[in-house]
């Protein structure tokens, strides 16, 4: 098994956040990363059980730099459905 970071960040944004309250958590992962990787990470780091995933990539989208166009990052975004009476505490913002 490798030493790579599967979860490297959770998204902060008004639907994900709206979101939080049903038990559903986005967080952006690893490219190469696999939807059986992404349960186990996040079982294994908040202590709860997963019910569902869904992943998705994120596109480059041009950005304008200086008079020069450059492009953002490739992403790999994963949604997480937590079963009935689990929460991720940690990430609530209130």
């Amino acid at each position: 098994m490798s030493n790579r970071i599967i979860l490297i960040r959770p998204v902060v944004s008004e639907k994900s956040l709206n979101r939080q309250s049903a038990g559903v958590y986005t967080f952006i992962v690893d490219l190469l990363s696999t939807k059986q990787e992404v349960k186990k990470e996040v079982e294994k780091m908040f202590n709860v059980k997963v019910s569902d995933i869904r992943t998705g990539k994120i596109f480059p989208k041009k950005r304008r730099a200086r008079h020069a166009f450059t492009r953002t990052k490739r992403q790999k975004k994963a949604i997480v459905a937590l079963s009935k009476g689990y929460s991720i505490d940690s990430l609530k913002i209130s």
